[in-house]
């Protein structure tokens, strides 16, 4: 007997637009072949920015589970339901797997063909469950340089999504003529942004930070934590940009991204960093190695209603290193 899922008349995927959600879409796109895809971000799901194209034939994944979604597929900590029975209109597939895609790769596998993907699973599963070894994370494999092209611009993703729902491997897809010339951009990219974490990354009390704003920079936890070093437990990315909005283009809300050093404390970290990413913003979360959310404005300490200022930062940052300080 099939999973109730697999029987959903599903007409648009909401994904990620990260690695993982891109592979969940490609997955999903395996059975559902007419639906379309659209990327989202958490807290422009949460902020209520993608209601418009959410309702019962939409599959979410890879996101927070919207109320009105008729499927959610999802492995983040933070987005485990409380209550089974919360809607009995939605399918809910939650499972605290390394990744979403692997909970799509074997939901879809009962009824398609999903094996030529298989080796790919096993680097989604690493990346994105923070079992990669500093030497991978570092490497030129085909599967870690397809991660980092994704994110950021939603033409390519949603290029590669097809790409990988019709088949194509990922070698095919890096060496193709569109994707070669990102590859090649990316490249460039990722020698300035060493440089500039390089520069601004600061160890407090073991914790790695690194302020980002405003720079069109971002950056991963294991990129800061490879430069870190064994220096750090965890580490904290501040990124975006003060006084934008989720929707605009190039531009969003100034944030906080928290992430274990894994290449050091390989079973899990010595702190749950979602207390930190949950602390100040009631839509932020992820996993306890790997979370986020956006900065706050905050007096004396406490959230406050007013537009958020770059002395915010510094603010948010000051709470949270006395939280990390009772670890």
């Amino acid at each position: 007997m099939t999973h109730p899922a697999l029987s959903l008349d599903i007409h648009r995927i909401v994904t990620d637009s990260d690695l993982d959600g891109v592979v969940t879409g490609a997955i999903l796109r395996r059975w559902w072949k007419e639906a379309d895809v659209v990327f989202g971000h958490p807290g422009a799901l949460r902020a209520g920015m993608l209601d418009e194209v959410i309702d019962r034939h939409t599959a979410v994944c890879d996101l927070p589970r919207h109320s009105q979604c008729g499927l959610s597929i999802d492995h983040h900590q933070s987005n485990a339901p409380i209550n089974t029975e919360e809607d009995s209109e939605m399918v809910v597939v939650w499972k605290p797997t390394p990744s979403a895609a692997r909970i799509a790769f074997d939901l879809v596998g009962e009824v398609v063909d999903v094996s030529d993907l298989t080796d790919l699973m096993k680097w989604v599963d690493k990346l994105d469950g923070g079992s990669v070894s500093k030497e991978e994370f570092l490497s030129d494999h085909p599967v870690v340089w397809l991660g980092r092209i994704i994110g950021g611009n939603d033409v390519i993703s949603l290029e590669i999504l097809e790409a990988l729902s019709r088949g194509d491997s990922v070698e095919e897809i890096l060496s193709s003529e569109n994707i070669s010339s990102v590859v090649a951009e990316k490249q460039e990219y990722l020698t300035r942004a060493n440089t500039i974490i390089a520069e601004r990354l600061e160890v407090v009390d073991r914790l790695a930070i690194v302020r980002l704003e405003d720079m069109g920079v971002r950056s991963n936890g294991y990129r800061v934590t490879a430069l870190a070093g064994d220096d750090c437990d965890a580490c904290m990315v501040i990124h975006g940009d003060v006084g934008a909005g989720f929707g605009e283009e190039d531009r969003y809300p100034v944030s906080a991204s928290f992430y274990t050093n894994s290449f050091l404390h390989t079973e899990g970290g010595i702190f749950d960093l979602t207390q930190l990413a949950t602390r100040f913003d009631p839509d932020g979360g992820g996993h306890a190695n790997a979370c986020g959310c956006r900065i706050q404005s905050l007096e004396n300490g406490q959230r406050v209603e007013r537009n958020v200022v770059h002395e915010d930062i510094d603010k948010n940052i000051r709470e949270w290193l006395k939280m990390w300080a009772n670890r």
